[in-house]
């Protein structure tokens, strides 16, 4: 029987109670989370050059706020209509027993493809964010932001305030939506949460050709010109995009990320969908080119909820901070005290020194 201390001491360590099981055996060998296993809120990382603790009290960057005194960037937004995409044409999840089936940790559970989902159409809104500072006919660095919507009117007035003082270069924002819903069996959770190169070529084939066309810019092809951001599901998804096509996206920033067991359709070549990122993906391959600035909440999602459940967030990060150390990458990890999931207090106070660090050896035009 483990103790709590041991179990503690395990969780900083950034081990598991127990050696992680085979890639190809882990869902074999992971036992069905029980109502009566222990719930301990997960320790914070220890404080390195790398990992560092903020709050409780937060507030925000003065550079996120608008400045009528530098030049202003052009942010547009369109439609991308799912019977145009030959890569994701469209599904929604079917409601009912299955999908409102829970786990003991109120989790929602994976089952094959076409008993969670079916061909269903989406919508996807679009958001651009173009710097005054772009010359057209040039090729811009620039970063795909996951779930638009939450973020572009932050991101414009804090861009406009860091391309002004030469903090960043002068990025393009490509920010889609995703197609819709959320979790297993949604077109969100299909597009976000999917550990395949299946985004990232929808991306490179459908999303930025269509910017492209709209707006008259160009985008660089060069590797450390090009990053992803995004919170929760769109957080793994900006890493999985630099994952499978580190020649393409080598920049990443990661709010609350879902490095945690929710893929659906379940993939026997990662049966624990994000967790196998930190437990074998990242341990078991030659170290990647992607720098990544990544940050969790003290109280984000299942923050007490026992390591075989797959679904502690700030366990989960721990873990991705600690496989990354290990590996060598380049990162910064924050945890944030007394924040919840993807906590809009932590974001603006931390969002210009995320994007600064990121970008500060890419050549300034």
């Amino acid at each position: 029987m483990i103790n709590r201390k041991t179990f503690i001491l395990s969780l900083l360590a950034g081990t598991a109670m127990g050696a992680a099981p085979p890639l190809g055996a882990a869902l074999a060998q992971a036992p069905q989370p029980k109502p009566d296993l222990p719930k301990f809120p997960t320790p914070p990382p220890q404080v390195t050059a790398e990992n560092s603790i903020i709050g409780p009290a937060y507030r925000d960057a003065p550079e996120t706020v608008p400045n009528p005194n530098v030049p202003q960037g052009d942010v547009f937004e369109f439609i991308m209509y799912s019977d145009e995409s030959k890569i994701y044409p469209g599904i929604v999840r079917i409601e009912g027993e299955l999908a409102d089936k829970r786990d003991a940790y109120n989790n929602r559970m994976a089952w094959p493809a076409d008993k969670l989902s079916k061909p269903g159409p989406y919508m996807r809104h679009v958001w651009v964010y173009v710097p005054r500072q772009y010359k057209k006919g040039t090729k811009a660095p620039f970063m795909v932001v996951q779930d638009g919507h939450s973020y572009i009117h932050r991101l414009a007035p804090t861009l406009d305030n860091l391309i002004a003082a030469g903090s960043v270069p002068a990025m393009i924002i490509i920010a889609p939506d995703s197609g819709g819903s959320d979790a297993q069996g949604s077109e969100r959770g299909l597009e976000y949460d999917t550990l395949s190169d299946r985004y990232s070529n929808w991306v490179e084939q459908e999303l930025l050709p269509a910017v492209s066309k709209k707006y008259g810019v160009s985008f660089t092809d060069d590797p450390e010109g090009r990053g992803a951001m995004g919170g929760s599901s769109g957080a793994i998804c900006a890493w999985t995009m630099a994952w499978y096509h580190p020649e393409r996206y080598r920049k990443i920033l990661s709010y609350s990320g879902t490095f945690v067991n929710q893929a659906s359709p379940q993939d026997p070549k990662t049966p624990r969908g994000g967790w196998e990122y930190h437990a074998t993906l990242i341990p078991n391959s030659p170290k990647k080119p992607i720098r990544i600035w990544m940050e969790v909440g003290e109280k984000d999602l299942h923050f007490d909820d026992p390591e075989n459940t797959w679904h502690n967030w700030p366990l989960a990060n721990n873990r991705m901070a600690a496989a990354l150390k290990k590996k060598g990458y380049d990162y910064k990890y924050v945890w944030a005290r007394d924040a919840r999931h993807v906590d809009r207090r932590v974001v603006m106070e931390t969002l210009p020194s995320a994007l600064e660090w990121l970008w500060r050896d890419y050549p300034r035009a």
